[in-house]
């Protein structure tokens, strides 16, 4: 089967909702995240710290520099993702449309170019 990384997009500096609704999200990606372990379809999944929070780490000439990031200077940004297993592109985004009903947010499918195999 084919992976594919479904990325969560977040917009930073959004307001926060409250309390309760982030506490029903966060059941949902829960119920979410154990259907796709129950079906197969879960390989890895993790949500991310702020993009506020990133480091990032260029090599120029062998030197090695950091600065603080995040490496994009955009307001939207990647919040968290999961990698599924699917056959096609069609399950995958089946998979992607109840990520983004569960957390909320807007939800790319991308597939591997490496495809991994059973």
């Amino acid at each position: 089967m084919k992976q594919y990384l479904l990325a969560v997009h977040m917009v930073e500096g959004a307001p926060m909702p409250p309390p309760e609704v982030i506490e029903k999200m966060y059941k949902q990606v829960d119920a979410y995240n154990a259907d796709l372990q129950a079906s197969g379809a879960w390989v890895f999944a993790g949500g991310l710290h702020p993009a506020d929070t990133a480091t990032v780490v260029r090599v120029t000439d062998g030197e090695v520099v950091t600065t603080d990031g995040p490496f994009a200077e955009t307001k939207e940004q990647l919040g968290g993702f999961w990698v599924v297993k699917a056959p096609d592109l069609d399950a995958a985004l089946a998979l992607a449309a109840k990520g983004s009903e569960a957390c909320g947010a807007p939800v790319e499918v991308r597939p591997f170019q490496d495809e991994a195999d059973d």
